[in-house]
């Protein structure tokens, strides 16, 4: 592949593979801490001993800030299950097994955003929440019991990499310390908004392997939904994730 080479684009920032290493090239709306922020989590994760890509360096590239990281040449679990979707079951256990490998991880708070905040933060940008939406959702946050537990935040297959026998863990930017739980549940409503085959599957075997019940992980849905709602990705149908609030009856 050659330098310079643009291999991904996601909603915040570019990926290219130059000399060998990932440079993940943040756009320029976010704020100028955005770089030095996720290299810090993908940083801590790294020293509690996750298989996460290394961190060199926070800098600029082609005037913009940005992560130099490892490179790791594979095919992600998403890639997999695409090309032989009867081993669906067999990659989301995969998954769930390195996810509360994560959840096992007592965070660092100088390391990590505390879920609280990062939640309150998004529900309060949600531009197309009306205030009593936004007010309810704030309310129902403050009923639930937060643990320091470290969370991924943007946990699928297409984050995990298979390389050279082990799986690695990519894209830390959304990782926050806070509820096992919710973080479950931001995986289960990806799954249910763009791969609907997946995210049944996925409850039950994250619930069968942690003794979990998934009534006290779909409690989370109302507020994980009104965050995501922050996030404006395209793709995605605004009025899915009002009609999952809605359903909440808040």
């Amino acid at each position: 592949m050659s330098t310079n080479a643009l291999i991904a684009k996601g909603n915040t920032a570019e990926i290219y593979l130059h000399n060998n290493k990932i440079v993940k090239v943040f756009n320029d709306y976010l704020p100028d801490t955005e770089a030095e922020m996720e290299a810090g989590k993908q940083r801590f994760a790294n020293s509690a001993g996750l298989p996460v890509p290394k961190v060199f360096d926070v800098s600029e590239f082609q005037g913009k800030q940005a992560i130099m990281m490892e490179y790791i040449k594979g095919s992600t679990l998403g890639d997999l299950y695409l090309s032989n979707k009867e081993q669906a079951e067999y990659y989301l256990a995969v998954s769930v097994d390195i996810q509360q490998k994560i959840h096992r991880v007592i965070s660092n708070l100088d390391a990590s955003e505390l879920m609280y905040d990062k939640l309150c933060r998004q529900i309060k940008a949600a531009v197309s929440l009306t205030e009593k939406y936004k007010n309810d959702l704030l309310r129902r946050l403050d009923t639930m019991t937060f643990e320091n537990r470290l969370c991924h935040g943007d946990f699928h297959l297409f984050n995990l990499i298979s390389a050279d026998g082990k799986m690695y863990i990519i894209d830390w930017v959304d990782s926050s310390a806070g509820d096992i739980r919710a973080d479950v549940c931001r995986t289960y409503l990806l799954y249910s908004q763009h791969f609907t085959e997946l995210a049944d599957s996925y409850l039950q075997i994250y619930c069968e392997k942690s003794g979990l019940s998934k009534e006290e992980i779909l409690r989370w849905t109302p507020i994980i939904a009104g965050a995501r709602l922050s996030e404006q990705v395209s793709t995605e149908n605004t009025a899915q994730w009002i009609e999952i609030i809605n359903s909440y009856r808040l």
